[in-house]
């Protein structure tokens, strides 16, 4: 536990001297980060667009989307704001910087994500609170306690989910140094995927996204429980409330799965 809290320490101050330096250039910084909301926007006005020309997508309305979207757009920024420097890891493996990580006395993923931290990024997440705002005053929810902690616990626990994918698909680049693509079809990919309700998809993908790469959980199951709605695919509701336990599944099986690949990491020269 010790160990536990000097490293968030550290991490805290790593990233508060990244914040102050960023910040040195208020200019650079603001347009950065308006660049950075509206090209996330974007994503949002393509569901628009498709409301345009239906009033119904597999069942959901467009405001029922618009939490969807807000919800994993959050989740999913948390993850980039936090771990977004994983994208650099096939570069620092063929070039041989990895190397340096291993003989420092700081675990390695540890090292990674706190190599930088980009501010800009909240940028993202300034439109997706937007997006949920504009979801939850437009949607007649009938809130209750639990309604409520679903929707304060779905964020940060969506948000574990996407790191661990991230961290497991990503390791792949320990064995092809040329894997970047291909992790990012499920990061970058699963995100847009779980903007948009998995009943929308064909069988085997709902299969995927739900026991495969479990990104049904991130906002989907969440969402039916907040809304009150049905699972148009008449799935057990008790996964309606199984997200906390795959986020700790999934968080487990990325620490392992990164163990195992830095052990067998031969080095840029190996």
């Amino acid at each position: 536990m010790g160990d536990l809290r000097e490293g968030a320490a550290l991490y805290l101050r790593i990233t508060a001297a990244r914040i102050r330096a960023q910040l040195q250039y208020r200019a650079s910084f603001a347009l950065e980060t308006v660049g950075m909301f509206f090209v996330t926007f974007l994503d949002f006005v393509v569901i628009l667009i498709i409301f345009a020309n239906v009033p119904a997508l597999a069942g959901w309305s467009r405001a029922e989307v618009a939490l969807l979207y807000a919800i994993s757009a959050l989740c999913f920024a948390f993850t980039d704001l936090v771990v977004g420097q994983l994208d650099w890891l096939s570069e620092w493996v063929r070039n041989g910087t990895f190397d340096g990580m291993l003989v420092r006395p700081r675990g390695t993923l540890f090292q990674v994500i706190s190599s930088d931290f980009q501010i800009r990024r909240v940028g993202k997440i300034v439109q997706g609170l937007l997006v949920l705002v504009y979801a939850l005053v437009v949607l007649d929810i009938q809130w209750t306690p639990a309604r409520a902690l679903m929707l304060a616990a779905a964020i940060p626990v969506g948000t574990v989910i996407f790191i661990s994918i991230w961290v497991l698909t990503i390791s792949i680049v320990f064995w092809t140094v040329d894997g970047r693509e291909a992790a990012n079809a499920f990061t970058y990919g699963g995100s847009f995927l779980a903007q948009f309700p998995i009943n929308l998809y064909d069988r085997w993908l709902r299969r995927f996204l739900g026991y495969v790469v479990p990104i049904a959980f991130v906002a989907y199951f969440p969402s039916l429980y907040i809304l009150d709605k049905p699972d148009p695919l008449g799935l057990p509701s008790i996964l309606q409330f199984a997200a906390p336990v795959v986020a700790v599944v999934t968080a487990i099986a990325a620490g392992l799965v990164w163990r195992v690949a830095v052990r067998h990491y031969q080095s840029a020269g190996g």
